[in-house]
């Protein structure tokens, strides 16, 4: 019998799933992969997390599980590229190699079924413009380890009432000034950078906050992250760009999944 397909795109980008974290989501993402028919998938960093691990092994099945999963879609023909980002940095010396039929690389400029070129880039590369530093890189690293455990918590209490999944992460990110500041000081230098590079896009992930936007004929996607959201940036058929938030709750008891799409936002200069 034939697999299902819901989901079938010409491209697929996905990011920040964390594998090795404890809070990383891999249930909802292999739920995902299995429905998932596409001609290449961009794995844009992050995907297995050599810091967290260093700290505590987490490695249930489910973390297998994933990683065959995408070994299996490369075997049968889909091209998978990965870009290492700054949890799994190690793997920047082999890029330009091939692991598994599994081609690592930096970045890659991709061009669309539409003609235009995008640059794919982890984007821990725009840290600067929200002037993190090592300590501050480390301290925010411990302050959203923090955030992610008290959420575990909330989610907890939240499932046994019968309501829905809340980051609380997602809403310090939305609600704290400081923390909108420095997310729209980092999607401005996502634009200084496309356009130093004479790329009409750029797309990323690193940031755990997943958007299209428009502004000055150039477009910055990030697509989002396995942690907190379950989202992913698609490219279908025709070479309009899609982001996809899914919510898999259903989906791991045999239900319906809800799939919202997001269509790119023109801000200002």
């Amino acid at each position: 019998m034939s697999p299902k397909y819901d989901y079938h795109y010409k491209t697929v980008f996905i990011s920040d799933v964390h594998l090795g974290s404890r809070h990383c989501k891999a249930e909802q993402l292999l739920a995902f992969l299995k429905r998932l028919r596409c001609e290449q998938l961009f794995l844009v960093g992050d995907i297995v997390d050599v810091w967290a691990m260093h700290k505590r092994v987490h490695w249930p099945q489910s973390h297998n599980n994933v990683l065959r999963k995408i070994l299996s879609m490369a075997k049968k023909g889909v091209k998978v590229t990965y870009i290492p980002g700054n949890h799994d940095a190690n793997f920047r010396e082999f890029c330009g190699a091939e692991f598994g039929l599994i081609h690592i690389a930096r970045e890659v400029r991709f061009e669309t079924e539409a003609g235009k070129t995008l640059l794919i880039m982890h984007g821990d590369e725009l840290d600067f413009a929200v002037r993190y530093s090592r300590m501050n890189r480390w301290v925010g690293d411990i302050a959203y380890d923090g955030l992610m455990a008290v959420n575990r918590w909330v989610n907890l209490i939240r499932g046994r009432l019968g309501l829905s999944y809340w980051s609380l992460a997602k809403w310090v990110k939305t609600n704290v000034a400081q923390a909108d500041a420095a997310i729209k000081a980092y999607q401005h230098a996502g634009f200084e950078h496309a356009k130093r590079q004479g790329v009409d896009g750029l797309i990323c992930g690193h940031l755990h906050y997943p958007s299209m936007l428009h502004q000055d004929d150039v477009t910055y996607y990030n697509d989002g992250d396995w942690v907190e959201n379950c989202t992913a940036l698609v490219q279908d058929f025709d070479g309009e760009f899609h982001l996809l938030h899914l919510a898999f709750a259903a989906e791991l008891h045999g239900g319906d999944v809800e799939r919202r799409t997001q269509s790119a936002v023109t801000v200002g200069s």
